[in-house]
């Protein structure tokens, strides 16, 4: 299957591990000595409707991509758990 550049950028990737979309692919990390890709990137989370930036870029190794399709990638990646919550507050007020 031949697929250029910009089709690639028009996929979205999905972690089949937790089925969440990651989003699409915005770049790629090239090996020019081999001509190989070693890497898709794909840009982080919008912060507050994107008016404070995005998150950091998710950095798709190779080797965690499972299948390409038509219009979707499929990637198997472990996702970190999500940190503890925030022990709550105790009121300092008698009246709550």
């Amino acid at each position: 299957m031949l697929c250029k550049y910009s089709d690639l950028r028009c996929k979205e990737v999905v972690n089949i591990a937790t089925g969440a979309r990651l989003g699409y692919v915005s770049d790629a990390e090239i090996d020019l000595s081999d001509g190989k890709i070693c890497a898709l990137i794909v840009p982080g989370p919008a912060r507050f409707f994107g008016l404070f930036g995005r998150g950091e870029d998710q950095i798709l190794p190779w080797n965690c991509i499972r299948r390409f399709g038509s219009d979707i990638i499929l990637v198997e990646r472990d996702v970190p758990p999500p940190p503890p919550p925030r022990p709550q507050r105790e009121h300092r007020c008698r009246w709550f």
